[in-house]
This record gives C-alpha cells, structure tokens and sequence, in this order.
C-alpha cells in the first residue's frame, strides 16, 4: 500500500467497530477521500480529536485495497475553535460540509472548491455573518456553471429595475417578465456583490431583510440544481429582522 500525504476538511464521520471511525475528508490533491482512523475513538488516541468535522488538517495516509485509505496521522492547519464553540457558527459551517459533500466526486480534485470551502469556514470562524452560508452556495453555483443571472433580466436583458427571481428561468426578471419570488433593490445590490467578489462589503454591513432573501435564494438555487434538499439548511438560524 502507497503512502502518501495530503491536506483537507473533514466532511463527516461514522463510527465503525468499538473504536474505529471512517472520515469523509476533502482534500486538496485528491477530492473527496474516504479513510478509516483505527483506534481513534480510544481516550488515549493521539489525533482523535482532530478528525471531527470542520477540521482543516495535514494527514498521511495508506492508499487501501478498497474503498477505504487508512489515516496514520493527523496534524491541525487551522484550529477553527470559534466554529465548535458556538452553535450558530458550527451549524452554519456544517451546511458548508453538506453541500461541498454533495456536489464532490470521489477521487475528483478540485483546487478551486478546496480553496472555497477552506475560505467559507476560516471566514465564518472571524465573523458568524448570516450571508458567509448563502454566499458560499452562490459561488458554489457559479464554480458549477450555472451562476445565477444577476446583470439583467434573465428573459429580455432588461437591466432593470429587476424584481423577482426565478429557478427555472436562471436569474432575476424585470416587470414585464417577472415570476417566481419577489426580491427587495436590496437582495438585489447583496447578490449583486456576492457574485461579482464584493462579498466582504456585503459582510461589513449589519444583516438586514435583503439578507434573508438572499439566503432563501441561495438555498432554493442549490438544492434546485442538486435536486435534493440540505438536511443542515433547516437548522440554521435566520437573522436579519
């Protein structure tokens, strides 16, 4: 069996046997990788504590002869402790995981979505914003390929004033063509900043009712092109009254 070294966020885990655990890692180098940790769930483990979701860690591991690589190590990159001391913020990062986990192919890298997800929960541990969840799933979107339209009116081009937003068309609609949800110039001007990189001025503005659109949007955006709902989404907690 190959050695090798890697880097990644822990997803999720399960445990196995009476002191096993299989981790769902995404790494930088190899995508999503599943690897059993032997003997982590010991009180006397050494890196046990290190392979719980959230965790940003530098792991070696065995490549193994089936489905499952074997962990030997595991270092701490980032501690993150903010995210795991705090319910809001960990129920956020964790619809991060869910989602990353979704969209991730076994054995697929992708530097671009290691870098995203790394980005989305160093930022949620410096600041429990409630549009660091929704930003990351529109940039998720965009990194897909089906970024929503945001410039114009996604039937006529229309730049506006745009009113409502609609899944099956793709984006945001003017007047005469709108359907779907209504958005606020607000959820507007917030999209409009997430998706063009300005998502760290949206973050320096106090959450407000444009933000709460903004999550729903997202929300229904993703779980659309996934076809599938986050089980995680219904547990986050919703500001910006």
């Amino acid at each position: 069996m190959a050695l090798y070294r890697d880097e990644g966020v822990i997803l999720r885990t399960w445990k196995l046997g009476e002191s096993d655990r299989i981790v769902v890692v995404f790494t930088r180098g190899r995508g999503k990788v599943r690897a059993v940790a032997k003997g982590v769930r010991k009180t006397r483990s050494k890196f046990g504590a290190r392979l719980e979701p959230t965790s940003h860690v530098a792991l070696q591991l065995y490549e193994g002869r089936g489905e499952l690589d074997i962990v030997t190590q595991a270092e701490t990159i980032d501690h993150l402790g903010s995210l795991r001391d705090d319910l809001d913020r960990i129920t956020r990062a964790t619809a991060c995981l869910e989602a990353v986990d979704t969209i991730a192919q076994d054995h697929a890298p992708d530097p671009r979505l290691y870098t995203m997800l790394v980005g989305a929960l160093r930022t949620l541990a410096a600041r429990d914003h409630p549009l660091v969840v929704p930003g990351f799933f529109l940039k998720l979107l965009a990194h897909e390929g089906f970024q929503p339209r945001i410039d114009g009116c996604a039937v006529c081009d229309d730049e506006g004033p745009l009113v409502a937003f609609d899944l099956e068309e793709g984006g945001l609609l003017c007047q005469l063509h709108r359907k779907g949800q209504a958005v606020t110039p607000d959820a507007v001007e917030l999209l409009r900043q997430v998706l063009s990189g300005r998502l760290h001025e949206a973050l320096n503005v106090a959450p407000g009712p444009g933000s709460l659109e903004v999550e729903s949007l997202a929300t229904r955006s993703l779980e659309h092109h996934l076809e599938r709902r986050l089980r995680s989404v219904q547990l986050l907690p919703h500001t910006g009254t």
